[in-house]
């Protein structure tokens, strides 16, 4: 049983549409017509189910505080339909002690105790969207119970889905456990990043650096520059630990700095623009600029704190005529004007149109070949154009 807001979504999973890239209509529909999956807006149905997974969205505010509204309401729709025994699994990524906090009172209802009248956990969803080696039955589940017998409850829950389970001490161990796997790369993006910066001051080549760095087959693991950082995770979950930990007065300096350069880079990559149209004796106000690529990652259609998102309004503020190509979004929400929709570049017409182009996203059913021919300037913030030879000025990050 799948309870959603959206009712597109619920009617598309009844029908047997998914709305998940990584999930097709052919597997879903199967299991829809065994009527093994439905969906609904009547939170009502609570009151059918034995266990609860909340997979709600954890965003930040403005100011990048926790936004914890999602997971405070769905656990006040849970309050009204608890019945003995539940288990409850909060998969969405906040601060440690937030299940206990947030959700253990509002079980408590007429005494009822956890690991007795009820089961009480945390397990961090691990998905890479687009990786076709590691999905959920393969990657490992952390499960963090409230007591001994609320994580044996959960783990025989989730083994049913996944091959391994791995128990820790409480929910508070298993939240942090995610935070420090987003925070790791976070950091190391933010590292690379500033390497790349440095790089470009001195005149050297990031990407030969980093390859040749890779060859150590020790002590080093290698990261790569990007336009910065998007999707759900990475640029959100070290932020949580950053103002948890602020209201216990401790400056999580690793993570704030890594924050700052990460944030920095859509920056960067504009300045790079200017700098190259520049050189070609133009001004970025009035310059036609085309975006490839629209989504936070390659070959995913989830635009959700994508850089490219950002670098188009940057652009647009100053003056850019903007457009983009995304195989996997075909339309665009931003703040400046309408939303875009991605243009076709079969013919090469648009490439050849566009005073600079600006590689964001490098997804695999691009054709960069004709890139590399046709376009006039491309600023490469992915090294997507590397093996393509052609007769275009390509200025890499």
């Amino acid at each position: 049983m799948g309870i959603d807001l959206s009712e597109e979504k619920v009617a598309g999973v009844n029908e047997g549409r998914s709305y998940i890239a990584d999930v097709g209509d052919g597997l879903l529909g199967e299991l829809v017509g065994s009527g093994k999956i439905r969906a609904t807006t009547d939170f009502s149905a609570l009151a059918e189910v034995d266990c609860v997974c909340i997979c709600v969205p954890t965003p930040l505010s403005k100011t990048k505080d926790p936004d914890i509204s999602y997971i405070v309401a769905a656990c006040d729709q849970i309050a009204r339909y608890a019945h003995t025994p539940m288990l409850v699994v909060l998969e969405s990524t906040t601060y440690p002690g937030s299940t206990e906090e947030l959700i253990l009172p509002r079980m408590r209802v007429n005494g009822a105790e956890p690991g007795k009248d009820f089961y009480l956990a945390f397990s961090p969803e691990r998905v890479d969207p687009g990786n076709r080696e590691w999905r959920t039955r393969n990657t490992p589940k952390v499960i963090g119970g409230l007591t001994p017998q609320c994580t044996v409850t959960a783990a025989a829950l989730y083994r049913h889905a996944v091959d391994t389970v791995v128990p820790v001490s409480s929910p508070a161990a298993a939240e942090m456990v995610k935070l420090l796997e987003n925070t790791f790369r976070a950091v190391n993006i933010g590292l690379v990043n500033e390497i790349a910066l440095i790089c470009d001051r001195l005149e050297l080549d990031v990407w030969e650096i980093i390859e040749a760095a890779a060859t150590k087959p020790f002590g080093f693991t290698p990261f790569v520059p990007g336009p910065g950082l998007g999707g759900h995770c990475l640029p959100i979950d070290p932020l949580y630990l950053s103002w948890k930990m602020r209201s216990m007065d401790y400056e999580t300096r690793f993570i704030d700095l890594a924050d700052k350069v990460n944030s920095h880079m859509p920056h960067y990559v504009v300045q790079k623009v200017m700098d190259v149209l520049n050189d070609e004796g133009k001004a970025l106000k009035g310059s036609r600029v085309l975006i490839i690529g629209a989504a936070y990652k390659a070959d995913v259609d989830d635009v959700r704190e994508s850089p490219a998102v950002h670098i188009i309004e940057l652009l647009r503020k100053k003056g850019a005529e903007v457009s983009y190509h995304d195989p996997h979004v075909p339309r665009l929400q931003i703040e400046l004007g309408d939303d875009l929709a991605s243009v076709a570049l079969d013919d090469g017409a648009e490439l050849e149109a566009a005073d600079c182009v600006v590689v964001v996203t490098a997804h695999s059913a691009i054709d960069w070949g004709l890139v590399a021919k046709r376009a006039a300037v491309v600023v490469d913030t992915r090294n997507a154009l590397k093996h393509y030879d052609g007769p275009a000025r390509i200025v890499r990050l």
